[in-house]
């Protein structure tokens, strides 16, 4: 072999390893070209714990290399894709596509704790993706800020499948092997139960109060009291999780059975991340609930008493279904006017009838004989005094000449009546 295949050895005749990217207590991630396609991946080296038999060795193997093709079963956006499980001088490869960002471990030890909005964003992800891989029968095991990746663009990353198993079977048997491990470990997977999906809920229940506390909740001095503080303490009360808090304390819960499930906790984490819920009273709305406003009171009622309307002169007919009201009566005062009005008007007429035809009468006396007593005939009345005399009612009878004469002047003065001038 050349100094460069020394250098950048190839694994499994295809996988040319370029640079180590990272180290840890179970292995090395190597960055890789696949020069059968002719792109960049990541290479995992997994390397078992220098005090485990061979025969532990080869079940640790076989058992990585079965977790590793179960988390190549899962698809979905958040979680690392595993292209393939190789085996290179006897020891498991796993080879998954190259994620160009930081762990969140890093950006906390960098930059500090997160806001609640970003941790709930970051969680939520995080959680589809345990949730897509819950669907097809797989368990992280290992859920923590170490293995979140965080891409420029907004992009979360859950890696790592399959590889808690044997950090917690390490943690267990050998002390100081995990440090920075055991304090995401659910209680029962501490006290050597089997773990299930409540047991990765757990876990991102810890990652989720790192990420906005900025300290682990059960990290003691050394790991055995990390366990026990997972499996005996309560975590201390959260001071900036904010509307998290609610979440932080149904998730670390210490019975499995009474923590809180996927789907809510779902709800509650993109309540938080859209913004939608940004305070937490003990009870995280997962909508946006408008306090209903009480009804308001009924007006109380006023109550006029009631008056009659006075009784009209003269009958009124009564109004049509749908007519308006009519109008109230004209007062008492405006029909005795209009009665004395028609009094006068008869009194006029009938006045300037009787007058007219004494006037007549008077005039017609140089037609009666000088010597005689006869009584006049009626005289006749013209077409204008008929018109008046019509309209009174009934009609006035004539004046009439009595016998005894009009004595006849002795003498007149001009022919008048006056016998003196």
């Amino acid at each position: 072999m050349d100094e460069a295949g020394r250098r950048h050895p190839l694994v499994a005749g295809r996988y040319r390893l370029l640079e180590e990217l990272g180290r840890g207590g179970m292995g090395v991630v190597w960055l890789a070209l696949d020069e059968v396609l002719d792109r960049e991946v990541a290479a995992k080296e997994v390397r078992a714990p220098e005090h485990l038999s061979d025969d532990d060795v080869r079940v640790l193997y076989a058992r990585l290399k079965q977790e590793a093709r179960a988390a190549a079963r899962v698809s979905h956006p958040n979680v690392i894709t595993v292209h393939d499980v190789v085996e290179q001088e006897g020891r498991p490869w796993i080879v998954m596509e190259l994620v160009r960002g930081e762990s969140l471990d890093h950006v906390l030890r960098q930059e500090g704790p997160l806001q609640a909005k970003e941790a709930a964003r970051v969680g939520a992800l995080v959680l589809q993706a345990l949730r897509a891989a819950h669907a097809v029968g797989v368990l992280h095991r290992d859920v923590k800020p170490a293995n979140v990746l965080l891409e420029a663009g907004g992009r979360v990353v859950l890696t790592d499948f399959g590889i808690a198993l044997v950090e917690g079977a390490g943690t267990l048997t050998r002390t100081g092997d995990l440090i920075g491990s055991a304090e995401y470990l659910a209680p029962e997977r501490a006290m050597g139960r089997r773990p299930g999906i409540p047991s990765d809920l757990w876990s991102l229940g810890a990652l989720l109060y790192v990420a906005v506390e900025g300290v682990s909740p059960f990290r003691r001095g050394d790991p055995l009291s990390t366990l026990r503080a997972v499996v005996d303490e309560a975590p201390a009360p959260p001071r900036r999780a904010g509307p998290l808090a609610p979440l932080l304390e149904g998730l670390l819960r210490k019975d499995p059975e009474a923590r809180m499930g996927s789907a809510e906790a779902e709800r509650l984490l993109e309540a938080v991340a859209s913004g939608r819920v940004t305070e937490a009273p003990g009870y995280v709305r997962t909508t946006v609930d408008r306090p209903a406003r009480p009804p308001a009171p009924d007006p109380t009622p006023t109550y006029v008493p009631y008056v009659p309307p006075p009784a009209p002169s003269q009958p009124v007919a009564p109004a049509a279904y749908g007519a308006p009201y009519p109008a109230p009566a004209a007062p008492a005062r405006r029909m005795a006017a209009r009665i004395v009005a028609a009094v006068v008007t008869l009194l006029l007429v009938a006045g300037g009838t009787i007058a007219l035809f004494a006037l007549r009468g008077g005039g017609s006396g140089g037609g009666q004989s000088p010597g005689g007593g006869s009584v006049s005939a009626p005289q006749q009345v013209s077409s204008d005094d008929q018109g008046a005399t019509d309209t009174a009612e009934p009609t006035p009878t004539p004046t009439p000449t009595y016998e005894n004469p009009t004595p006849t002047p002795q003498g007149t003065c001009n022919g008048g009546w006056v016998t003196s001038c």
